[in-house]
């Protein structure tokens, strides 16, 4: 294939120039954000019933219209699905990216409406290759392929005809610009493929003779694809398949835990890795300079942000802050307003704001308690919903529990870990753990999706701890006592490590 990365180099580093030279300007580039939403939304049924049409400032904004949680906008965005007009954006919305992470159901549906396609997600997109350009003058990333690595559409019963709903990168890739396939890989009928059990060799296939320059995805997933290409190869590293792959643009859970993985498939000295801050709702932030891990937040691209004191998350009308008055230093909850038809909406992510000029951050975590180490976003009312399952199914009657990711190794997939300390034991541990396993699928649609045909993730483990253990750990730490509480679900190993050294 033809090298056209010294054709296309100019027209993306003249937004990375463009970006570099209006940036420095917050204030102004978000206001102008906030106006244009608002004079859309007042087009809509919710910009009428907040009277959008009235408000002439972000003081306004901020004052009169609420929070609006996902549970609050339920209602409206199924009768967008239902196929209803201007509800919460104008016009009609046939897309919506499907996700967990609510505890009012298995899935929510995000709106993709046509403006968030073309003004968020597509030109967020072109903003990564533009700053991975502009950082790397050697870069020959349009000599090859991009290898996509995407999810698929659901296949749920009463979704209404013509209306599409599944992974955002399923419907990224589906509405594509068709000049673009012609550089990506794989075909849209491998990239949209439902069973995994089926995809993998599929991707696997398909790429194998390749000449692939950048991959983009999911760490977690891209990891096992990547594992599955390289023994089908015969060969040692990804380079011996793919020698001119030279960029990792990655996203959607923390890289870190993944990062030795990645060296010990790759050749370290060629590969390059560049961080972005995409989520179902939208992309916000994209790693700008590859000597600095924190992300540049997209100031013009769509979205107007709000910085919620950690104190104030999940009030109807928090002392919030505009993107133009945060502080350096500091941990906010992040609210967005996009043109999906979120207004005000508490994304559940904590940031801190490592730099005001230019405005960067790095993700500090969630409001919650989560495992999200693999995509799967499993939630706490996931967990004791599965556990209060397999305990009727078994006659087991836990008393406590943590729980927490095994990343990967070379040799084996990641896993969730429990420890439960039990008041009366199963009696069969093996089979309360497939119980358990099994109904956590059915709590949370992201984690099933991981566990299918064991592609990513392997069965859970319950490690079974002796009567009065949390209380002793607690007692140990100086916290038993009041409100003290072990935390049900963390991210990383942190907790569970210090409480298997206990044990």
């Amino acid at each position: 294939m033809l090298n056209f990365t010294p054709i296309l180099r100019h027209y993306f580093t003249h937004r990375a120039k463009q970006v570099e030279a209006t940036y420095s300007d917050v204030e102004k580039l978000q206001r102008r954000q906030l106006s244009w939403l608002l004079s859309r939304g007042a087009k809509t049924l919710y910009g009428q019933s907040h009277s959008f049409d009235t408000l002439r400032s972000y003081d306004d904004y901020a004052h009169r219209v609420p929070t609006a949680p996902y549970p609050t906008l339920r209602p409206l965005i199924m009768r967008m699905v239902n196929g209803e007009k201007s509800i919460l954006w104008p016009g009609r919305c046939t897309n919506f990216a499907q996700s967990s992470g609510t505890s009012d159901g298995k899935s929510k549906y995000i709106p993709v409406t046509p403006d968030s396609f073309s003004s968020n997600h597509y030109r967020g997109g072109s903003d990564v290759v533009s700053f991975y350009l502009r950082a790397y003058p050697d870069s020959r990333i349009f000599s090859g392929k991009a290898f996509i690595l995407g999810g698929s559409f659901a296949n749920e019963l009463d979704i209404p005809k013509g209306v599409c709903v599944g992974d955002l990168s399923a419907n990224l890739i589906d509405h594509i610009n068709p000049a673009a396939n012609l550089v990506r890989i794989p075909s849209k009928q491998v990239a949209l493929m439902a069973d995994w059990t089926r995809k993998l060799p599929a991707l696997i296939e398909s790429s194998l003779h390749q000449d692939v320059t950048n991959i983009s995805g999911v760490p977690s997933w891209f990891l096992t694809v990547l594992k599955g290409v390289i023994e089908r190869a015969g060969a040692t590293t990804i380079h011996d398949v793919w020698p001119h792959l030279e960029v990792f643009f990655h996203g959607g859970i923390a890289f870190g835990p993944y990062r030795e993985q990645y060296r010990h498939i790759t050749d370290p000295s060629r590969m390059r890795y560049l961080e972005t801050y995409n989520a179902s709702e939208g992309i916000y932030a994209v790693q700008n300079d590859h000597t600095d891990p924190a992300m540049l937040l997209l100031l013009d691209e769509g979205v107007f942000y709000e910085f919620v004191p950690i104190d104030q998350a999940g009030e109807e009308y928090p002392e919030a802050l505009p993107a133009w008055q945060v502080e350096q230093g500091k941990v906010y909850a992040l609210l967005i307003t996009a043109p999906n038809g979120l207004w005000r909406f508490p994304i559940g992510d904590t940031v801190r704001i490592e730099s005001v000029n230019p405005l960067k951050i790095t993700i500090a975590g969630r409001t919650r308690h989560y495992i999200n180490a693999f995509g799967e976003e499993v939630m706490v009312y996931n967990t004791d919903r599965a556990l209060i399952a397999a305990s009727q199914a078994t006659g087991a009657q836990p008393l406590n529990y943590t729980a927490a990711p095994v990343f990967a190794g070379d040799h084996s997939r990641g896993r969730h870990q429990w420890i439960i300390e039990f008041s009366q034991a199963p009696a069969d541990l093996a089979q309360f753990a497939q119980e358990l396993d099994k109904a956590l699928q059915n709590e949370n649609s992201d984690y099933q999706a991981k566990r299918t045909g064991n592609i990513f993730l392997d069965p859970l483990e319950v490690i079974p701890a002796p009567a009065g253990t949390f209380d002793r750990w607690l007692a140990s730490t100086g916290k038993l006592g009041g409100q003290r509480k072990v935390p049900r679900l963390s991210n990383d190993r942190t907790l569970i490590d210090s409480i298997l050294q206990f044990l």
